[in-house]
Order: C-alpha cells, then structure tokens, then sequence
C-alpha cells in the first residue's frame, strides 16, 4: 500500500492542529495567563501569548504577517501540487499545514498565538511552532533528494 499524497498531507495537518489546539487549551485553561508551571529542571510550561511570528519576531506587524503567511502557504501548495509524486513531501507539507493553520485559528480567537512550552534559554513554543520547524527541515531533506527512512 502507498502511502502518501494530498489524503496523507492533509490527515497530517488535520492531527498537527487537533494536537496543537488541545494542549494550548490545556494551557491556557491550566496555567494563569503569564504563569509557569516547572516540569523538569530546564523547562516549565507557560501561559503566554504571541503576536508576531517565531519567537517574538515581527510583534507589530499584524498585516505583513497575514501576507508572508498567506504567501508561504501559496507558494508551498503551488510546489507541493507540481510535485505530489516526490517520496515523503506530503510529510512536511502536511507539518507546515498543520503548524501554519494551528497558529492562525489562534490568531483568528484570540488574536495572538498561544505558546507554553518555555525551555530555558530559549523563547517559548507551542506544537505548532515545533511542526512547523520540523517541516521545514524535512522540507529541505526531501527537496534536496536526501532519501528518508521508510519503516
């Protein structure tokens, strides 16, 4: 049996996002707004929100961040429909999918993402954000031909 394609992109995102929203809700109902929690020495788990992008970065800039967003997304559809045929691109498609709508249906309720994870020495993060940099790194594997592991 085959695995992979749009049906294998979009159940990936479709578990990114049930995934994410579940522990940022989790979170958020949890933990007070502004709040951590320590897990283990060298992370706690947080109540924060973010309105720019990874990290922190771009915290004013609410439209450009709509249209880089808007325009990844388009540019990633376009590449990953002239080439659904490549070995495990629906893989991080299906990540960066996930991530990119986790985030936005934050940004869209509450008008900022959710982040909890909160490692220290390193901003805080959500699933989300950990898909989405997976993505792009397994992105970068499959586009350069590095073959990944089946089984």
């Amino acid at each position: 049996m085959k695995v992979g394609g749009p049906a294998a992109a979009v159940a990936t995102a479709g578990v990114v996002v049930a995934v994410d929203q579940a522990t940022k809700q989790l979170a958020a109902t949890r933990i007070a707004l502004a709040g951590h929690v320590d897990v283990i020495p060298g992370l706690q788990l947080t109540n924060t929100r973010n309105t720019g992008v990874a990290f922190g970065a771009l915290e004013s800039g609410g439209l450009i961040v709509a249209i880089l967003i808007g325009l990844s997304l388009s540019g990633l559809v376009v590449y990953f429909v002239a080439n659904r045929d490549r070995a495990w691109l629906w893989l991080p498609v299906g990540l960066l999918f996930g991530g990119a709508l986790g985030n936005l249906a934050d940004r869209a309720r509450e008008g900022a993402v959710i982040d909890f994870i909160d490692p220290i020495a390193w901003p805080a993060f959500n699933v989300a954000d950990s898909c989405i940099v997976i993505g792009v790194v397994l992105l970068l594997l499959v586009v350069e031909g590095r073959p990944l592991r089946s089984g």
